[in-house]
């Protein structure tokens, strides 16, 4: 899962960066309004962490950039505007969540991972099928009740693939979601991280569409 975190002040950023990567996202960082706009008219999040009072462009027109153009991120709002109207304003802008500073980051992370589970469709924190059950706040995984060793991309892409179960997902919608940035597998290296977790959760579990991706389907 991939998340944008848009904050001005470093220390706060590096520390969302921090505790979101713990909780196993894939973060991405943007430190303006300009620089935030376009990554997230460009590239494809999960969900983003966006700050109001941002240099160069505000949070709040950045917002109403994206939802103009048809952009659905889902986003939750940092901020020090603590007012009613202020959140008011935000929530009508198209955000999806609204936290006031100062905040406690666990809540940042669990409302990420709540917006995240809305968006997909998905209400319950753990994600259940064909014998798997995904703790997403605890990122373990356990597969007929027994507990299974997973790396932190094995989660990730296991995650994804629940997150998004009875929908075929493409190889390219996998790699952006899963590895960092500044990460470019080899060519086999995703079938290889499949093969790996097939191995760990059973063969039959994630299904190879030859051409369009893979899928776990909602049987």
């Amino acid at each position: 899962m991939r998340v944008l975190v848009v904050e001005d002040e470093d220390r706060i950023r590096r520390d969302l960066a921090v505790q979101l990567k713990n909780a196993g996202y894939v973060v991405e960082e943007a430190a303006d309004g300009e620089n935030a706009w376009f990554r997230g008219d460009t590239e494809e999040f999960d969900a983003v962490v966006l700050d109001l009072g941002l240099p160069k462009m505000d949070g709040l027109q950045v917002l109403k950039r994206w939802r103009d153009a048809g952009r659905d991120i889902p986003i939750l709002i940092l901020t020090a505007r603590g007012s009613w109207t202020d959140r008011v304003e935000g929530i009508d802008a198209g955000a999806d969540d609204y936290l006031v500073k100062p905040f406690r980051m666990e809540e940042v992370v669990a409302r990420v991972r709540a917006l995240i589970r809305r968006s997909a469709g998905r209400a319950n924190p753990v994600l259940s099928a064909h014998g798997i059950t995904l703790d997403t706040r605890r990122a373990r995984a356990t597969v007929d009740g027994q507990p299974i060793p997973l790396s932190p991309l094995e989660f990730r892409l296991l995650s994804y693939l629940l997150h998004h179960r009875g929908r075929v997902v493409s190889r390219a919608e996998l790699v952006e979601h899963i590895y960092h940035e500044d990460v470019e597998p080899d060519s086999n290296a995703l079938e290889v991280l499949v093969g790996r977790v097939r191995r760990k959760v059973g063969s039959e579990v994630i299904e190879t569409r030859r051409g369009h991706g893979y899928l776990v389907s909602t049987d």
